[in-house]
């Protein structure tokens, strides 16, 4: 059975950019909202929205992440059972 290590696909650079446009995104918004020509309750509300927004957004990604990694391991594991069975195959065996 091999022991591989999975690999990380992103880049210090795509991380960095995706930090980087969450935070611009999220003071462009922000700044939006404080300076809206609206009463206080209202830019409160699109506020509390805003931060609902962005929690529910970091919940999906790792309900995301984690079923992706859960797929991983059943496919290794699947992987590693076919890996046995090939390796205990004799080809040459009568039957």
């Amino acid at each position: 059975m091999s022991d591989t290590q999975v690999k990380q696909q992103n880049t210090a650079a795509f991380y960095g950019q995706a930090v980087a446009s969450f935070a611009v995104a999220l003071a462009a918004v922000a700044i939006g909202v404080f300076r809206l020509n609206a009463d206080a309750w209202v830019r409160a509300f699109l506020g509390i929205a805003v931060l609902y927004l962005v929690t529910s957004a970091f919940t999906l990604s790792k309900v995301i992440r984690d079923r992706q990694e859960a797929g991983q391991i059943v496919s290794r594991v699947d992987q590693a059972r076919l890996e046995k069975l090939l390796a205990e195959h004799d080809p040459f065996e009568k039957m």
